[in-house]
This record gives structure tokens, C-alpha cells and sequence, in this order.
């Protein structure tokens, strides 16, 4: 088997993990756990974690998910995408040069648009205890995020899809990171083709499978 993944699904290894399951190739997961949730990790029996040394020699930064495939070793989580759907994913991945600029502009979309707030929505509204959420970080996230959210209701306003007028690695990669966004409900009653778009994702087999390795992990 070449592809090997490192990462516990309660990780933006979900990702990864998403696609692999839409792939339907076959791959080895390899469960790795962020260090700073466990008690002890330098416990002779802590799970392997990412400040084992095992984990280090794969990715020195410390961080999950890496990938390993025939020979080539990847991190972070939207290029890992990148790559599988580009060799493997067939449909999911680019047709053409223009939808790989595509698929690539998104993801950066993502990363900087997205992502730096929907991740204090999903913290300070619901991830952290209550006595330790920030009201204020919240609110400046959920207002962040409303000009970002039209401009992706107008573009599924075309096809319902990001690239190609199909379902792409595109749409994986940016619905993970919107979900974490889910607790701000007037973000989505705000952007009704951006709520239909992300309840369609998380509605396919291979997201609910995904979904299902997260339940099955200790929160």
C-alpha cells in the first residue's frame, strides 16, 4: 500500500480523510494525536503523538496530517488534498490547467478568508468551556466573515459547485473549513446557497464515514 496518512480525525486531517474515502483508494491511516491533549505524553504508554519522535522524523514541524506516497512525504492538509486528488482522485481533481489554478485559489481562499475566523467561531462558541469562551472574539469573527460568505453564495449560485460545475476537492477543502463556522447560525441564514452547498457535502457517504472516525475518537 503507497499512501499512508498521520493524523486523528479530530484534525484537519478530516480532510484528508474525506477525500481519501471519496477516492475509494486504499490507504493506511496511521492515528497520530495532537501532544497538548494528552496527560503525559512522554508516558512509556502514551498513544504515538505529534512530539513522538517516530512522528518528528516524519514531519519535524510537529504538526498534523503529513502524508507519505510512493517515496514523497507532504504536509498540510489542503496541498495534501491537492496532490491526491491531482494523481488519484480523478473527477475531483483538476480537468484542465485553469481548474487547477482554481482548485489552488480556493484552497488559499480557505486558508486566509476562511479559516482564521470560522476557527474562533467554532473555539469561542462552542469547542472551549463556556467560562473560557471569548464573547468578543466571536462576535469579531462572525462579522468577519459576512462579506467572504456572500461572495460564496453568489459563486454557488452558478452550478452549486466551486469548480467545474461538479464536486471537486475544492469543495472538500473549503467545506471543512467552513464547517467549523456551523455554530454562528446568521452567518448561514444570511447565505442560504452557502448553508444548502455545506449540508449537501456532509451529506455524501464519504463525509459521513469521515464523520464517523471523528465520533469514535475521544474528544
Amino acid at each position: 500500500m503507497a499512501i499512508t496518512l498521520y493524523g486523528c480525525a479530530r484534525s484537519r486531517a478530516s480532510r484528508n480523510l474525506w477525500l481519501l474515502e471519496e477516492m475509494g483508494v486504499e490507504y493506511r491511516h496511521v492515528a497520530v494525536i495532537q501532544a497538548y491533549r494528552l496527560k503525559d505524553p512522554d508516558a512509556a504508554d502514551a498513544p504515538m503523538h505529534t512530539r513522538s519522535p517516530a512522528f518528528l522524523a516524519i514531519n519535524p514541524n510537529g504538526h498534523i496530517p503529513s502524508l507519505q506516497d510512493d517515496g514523497l512525504v507532504l504536509h498540510e492538509s489542503l496541498a495534501i488534498n491537492l496532490y491526491l486528488a491531482k494523481k488519484h482522485g480523478g473527477t475531483l481533481g483538476p480537468a484542465s490547467i485553469a481548474e487547477d489554478g482554481l482548485m489552488g485559489m480556493w484552497a488559499l481562499w480557505a486558508a486566509t478568508e476562511i479559516e482564521p475566523h470560522s476557527i474562533e467561531i467554532l473555539y469561542n462558541m462552542a469547542a472551549k468551556p463556556p467560562a473560557e469562551r471569548d464573547a468578543a472574539k466571536a462576535e469579531a469573527a462572525v462579522a468577519a466573515l459576512r462579506a467572504p460568505f456572500a461572495v460564496l453564495d453568489t459563486v454557488l449560485a452558478a452550478t452549486g459547485f466551486l469548480v467545474g460545475g461538479r464536486f471537486t476537492v475544492a469543495d472538500i477543502n473549503l467545506a471543512e473549513v467552513v464547517r467549523y463556522a456551523m455554530p454562528a447560525r446568521s452567518l448561514f441564514e444570511a447565505s442560504p446557497r452557502v448553508a444548502a452547498w455545506l449540508a449537501s457535502c456532509q451529506a455524501r457517504p464519504a463525509c459521513q464515514r469521515m464523520m464517523a472516525m471523528r465520533e469514535r475518537e475521544p474528544a
